[in-house]
């Protein structure tokens, strides 16, 4: 679309090919749609949000078996490995829309503009459904969101707590939350004795599930909301109350993954350092710090797997995420 900027070029110049979805499932694809409204296309979110729509109706959206709500990171920037994995898995058959709120990056969009990500997502998602909501219930879309850092903060802040979420979608994924978010924290707080916030267990993981590693997400039942979170990522587990309160992360044995052993908790001194942990978080191999690679493959095959789906699909698409030079 106009006035898409070079993150939205990047998102929909780069899609899946056809011949590459194909190649994939054994049969002939579809080609994806791809949709990401610019921060300058419109003077406000609720009109950037119809302009979304209107494109959506345009590209025969709506027609598609999944519809996916992708809320952008500060920048505008969006994980192209989740959104190549979502168009494998489904052969293409599938719309992926985006919108963007802010230039600055997301460590900087958390502090001056966390409030725009909730309310651009709080629009992107009132305008699509309302449009959803009006087609017959067994002519609707899949429909899906997917938010990393910043951009999962949109959607919580958005639908506030995990009824609303799971009521108001038929699945999320969820990357690399920041703590301040508060459906997050509200599960976190309501985990189950004995599990670690690193990896929590919440009501058996009848909605929702946490991982890191793909046996983490393994097996029935099929949650509704996956959160994908690294025990060494920085964006989770930083949060001011570092200054003079020793976080629960640090404080269970074992430590979660990555987590130094050695690792103690100083006032003050724990929080600075946890400050420049954020500045190098995504320098890092996938599976560590703020780094999530081809793992989003796995949410999706937890949170949202086509009918006929294996586990020998999810491996195998693992690999060809993995291996993506565009992401």
């Amino acid at each position: 679309m106009g006035h898409a900027g070079a993150r939205g070029r990047e998102f929909t110049g780069r899609a899946t090919t056809v011949q590459e979805l194909s190649a994939f499932a054994g049969r002939r694809a579809t080609q994806p749609i791809r949709v990401y409204v610019g921060l300058e296309s419109a003077p406000t979110f609720d009109k950037q949000a119809r302009l979304a729509v209107h494109e959506l109706e345009r590209t025969g959206a709506f027609r598609r078996e999944v519809l996916v709500l992708m809320n952008t990171t500060g920048t505008g920037w969006v994980d192209a490995k989740a959104a190549d994995a979502v168009e494998y898995m489904y052969a293409g058959d599938t719309a992926l829309v985006a919108m963007q709120y802010s230039y600055l990056p997301s460590w900087l969009s958390f502090v001056v503009d966390r409030e725009k990500a909730a309310q651009a997502a709080g629009a992107l998602v009132r305008e699509v459904r309302a449009r959803w909501e009006a087609m017959a219930p067994d002519e609707r879309p899949k429909l899906l969101v997917f938010g990393e850092s910043l951009g999962s903060y949109g959607f919580e802040e958005h639908f506030r707590d995990l009824r609303s979420l799971v009521e108001g979608t038929d699945g999320a994924l969820l990357v690399g939350p920041p703590n301040a978010n508060p459906i997050w924290r509200s599960l976190i707080a309501g985990r189950e004795p004995g599990t670690p916030m690193w990896r929590p267990v919440y009501q058996g993981g009848r909605e929702v599930r946490f991982g890191q590693f793909p046996a983490d997400l393994a097996g029935p039942p099929q949650p509704h909301v996956v959160y994908l979170q690294n025990a060494s990522d920085p964006v989770v587990w930083w949060t001011p109350d570092l200054l003079w309160d020793k976080p629960a992360w640090l404080d269970v044995q074992p430590r979660g993954p990555d987590v130094a052993p050695a690792m103690r908790w100083y006032p003050v001194v724990t929080f600075w350092q946890v400050v420049v942990d954020l500045m190098f978080a995504n320098n890092v191999p996938p599976g560590h710090g703020h780094q999530y690679g081809a793992n989003v493959v796995d949410g999706w095959a937890a949170v949202a797997p086509p009918d006929g789906w294996t586990e020998a699909d999810t491996i195998r698409l693992h690999k060809v995420i993995a291996a993506d030079p565009r992401s």
